[in-house]
């Protein structure tokens, strides 16, 4: 197996966990410098000494480019074994490696997560973090998993086309590859690790606002684009009655008009865009997408209101938020899912 190790700025500890991975498995170590600086080239030198292969890129481009770099090289490495991810900080020990590696080897088909309980003295952030992205992940998928920030992952070398392929460049990058896995058919398996945060986690380059907004992009702009559209459909049911349309008129133009709207948002904005060939494609499922929920919200509304007695408006609030999550859902999952393997390798940065 090769454990893979994206690395900016990092201390001895890097060192340490080198040392103690050569003591306890028989592994390759793959690093990658991501811009880094002079400053710390002799750790990286060292590294090397070791025995490490270390790929370095001449600027900080984020851990997410970094792990693709990663990745890159082994795919046209021709990389044959398991692939471990674990970061640089010494968070991650040999002994949970080596579980991880296990785990890749008996689930090959999918995404191995070392998945941490948070017990003991966790520092604020990183126990809000991941409660935070934890209910995004559960909203967007429908799936519950304990530790979606988790850095230590594991693969099968099946998986790096397809992992040269998922967007982001910096944290957002492992958030946007659990919701890729979802939408694409790649089982999760959780094992368990330890918790260890060295130095209440001051080494972590983890920017809590610029990162954050990242990692929960796609359920904003997917709100914004919701937002804008029930906004454009509200204000033509009142002014196309103005230009002497039927109420009737007014409503079904409103609401064809408001979802033409949201599909180009949708297909441009919020889920990556795509050739005409893409449009198509999601277009017919889509609108097929609009039947479907628009049957819902009426069958929702006349078992919530008529038969089962919630008032009027809460009735009306459940509904629009179920509805809410599964459109989102079923959007990312079925109308704009992203292909596989026949899609060619994006470009990336050159390394060292």
């Amino acid at each position: 197996m090769t454990i893979l190790i994206p690395a900016y700025e990092p201390d001895h500890r890097l060192l340490s966990l080198i040392a103690k991975l050569k003591a306890s498995l028989h592994t390759r170590i793959l690093i990658v410098n991501d811009g880094s600086g002079e400053a710390y080239r002799p750790i990286f030198d060292s590294a090397r000494e070791e025995g490490c292969i270390v790929l370095t890129h001449d600027a900080n481009l984020g851990k997410g480019r970094a792990l693709k770099t990663g990745f890159r090289y082994l795919l046209e490495a021709g990389e044959r074994e398991g692939i471990i991810c674990a970061d640089s900080d010494g968070q991650h020990l040999p002994g949970d490696i080596k579980r991880i590696a296990d785990a890749v080897a008996e689930h090959p088909e999918g995404i191995v997560l070392g998945c941490r309980h948070f017990t003991g003295k966790v520092p604020l952030r990183s126990r809000f973090g991941n409660d935070a992205t934890r209910w995004v992940y559960a909203l967007t998928t429908g799936q519950r998993i304990q530790d979606t920030q988790t850095g230590l992952r594991g693969f099968s070398p099946e998986l790096l086309d397809w992992l040269c392929r998922i967007p982001g460049e910096r944290f957002e990058y492992e958030m946007n590859m659990l919701l890729q896995a979802k939408a694409e058919g790649y089982p999760l398996h959780e094992v368990a690790i330890d918790t260890v945060y060295l130095e209440n986690n001051q080494s972590s380059h983890f920017r809590p606002i610029a990162d954050s907004a990242k990692v929960y992009a796609p359920i904003l702009k997917f709100c914004s684009s919701s937002v804008l559209s029930a906004v454009l459909d509200f204000a033509l049911v009142m002014g196309l009655p103005l230009l002497g349309a039927s109420l009737l008129l007014s409503v079904v133009g409103a609401r064809v008009l408001s979802s033409l709207f949201n599909f180009a948002m949708n297909r441009s904005f919020v889920f990556g865009g795509g050739h005409k060939q893409a449009v198509r494609s999601s277009a017919p499922k889509y609108f097929a997408l609009v039947v479907l929920i628009l049957t819902l919200n009426y069958g929702l509304m006349v078992l919530l209101h008529e038969q089962i007695g919630v008032p009027l408006f809460p009735a009306k609030l459940l509904t629009e938020g179920l509805l809410f999550a599964f459109s989102y859902w079923a959007q990312r999952a079925f109308v704009f899912r992203t292909a596989r393997s026949s899609d060619r390798l994006r470009p990336m940065s050159k390394y060292k």
